[in-house]
């Protein structure tokens, strides 16, 4: 049968540094050059992610931005583009803006991706995360947010306290496609808002369809998965996913630091 193999990147193949181990760029590498179908699906864009898996030269179609975007990973085109439309775009901003949010707002400017901030208002750890992106040719920083919306939006990220974050998740989750969850690195609660059509399940659905494959075997750690696993025929929480995670997973492996989704592929992949 016919194989496609997927892997969410942060917390799962990625050590808990956001790198790539050697013996598991090797091992992954080796297998897709013997006939290995093998993709990622990560809340990454393309251009951090191709910098955290630096080597491992995936030429199959990536899915980037959590499903937003599958991207030719040897051309960078894009194939498949979820986005917003301008009306949804600013309903979401706008209930933003009354729960006292500041979000990244990620778009298409002039064929370019784009995040765009209000510099003006940003807090501690919104600040943070604009700081490790520092020489990031996408950074837009605005001194307001009057252009904030410019462009073709797919992607609202919101670092802040709780209390804020938690009602609008409650208020937009019905209509958008909402991940509410701790960052794995930095602890940082995060509330991302994409597309209802932006999801890594939908995008592995096409990712089968395309090479007309006959099953899935996927490995994730986070709740952001947890769409995935449910249209895969084998999903493998690595030792540390989230425990709603483990629960829907056919079996636990090792964790993040152990190489174990490389060492699974070794094991089991048959190649």
């Amino acid at each position: 049968m016919k194989t496609l193999y997927v892997t969410d990147l942060d917390g799962t193949l990625l050590r808990s540094d956001e790198t790539l181990s050697q013996f598991s760029c090797d091992a992954i590498y080796s297998l897709m050059q013997k006939g290995m179908l093998f993709s990622y699906a990560t809340a990454r864009s393309l251009s951090t992610s191709g910098k955290v898996t630096k080597g491992l030269d995936a030429q199959m179609p990536l899915i980037v931005h959590n499903g937003a975007f599958i991207v030719n990973g040897a051309t960078k085109e894009k194939i498949v583009k979820n986005q917003f439309s301008d009306s949804d775009a600013k309903e979401i901003y706008d209930i933003l803006k009354k729960h006292d949010i500041c979000p990244i707002v990620y778009s298409i400017i002039d064929d370019r991706e784009r995040f765009s901030y209000n510099a003006q208002v940003v807090g501690r750890a919104l600040g943070e995360f604009i700081a490790s992106r520092k020489g990031d040719g996408r950074d837009n920083p605005l001194t307001g947010d009057d252009r904030i919306l410019i462009g073709d939006v797919y992607y609202f990220a919101c670092i802040d306290d709780e209390d804020k974050l938690h009602p609008a998740y409650c208020r937009l989750r019905e209509n958008y496609n909402c991940i509410y969850q701790k960052d794995v690195y930095s602890g940082e609660q995060w509330l991302e808002i994409l597309p209802q059509k932006a999801t890594k399940a939908n995008a592995v659905i096409q990712l089968k369809e395309l090479y007309g494959c006959d099953r899935v075997v996927c490995f994730g750690d986070g709740i952001n998965d947890m769409p995935m696993f449910s249209i895969c025929d084998e999903c493998y929480a690595v030792a540390n996913a989230v425990d709603e995670l483990k629960k829907m997973a056919t079996g636990t492996i090792g964790s993040n630091e152990e190489d174990a989704v490389a060492r699974w592929l070794l094991k089991n992949s048959g190649f």
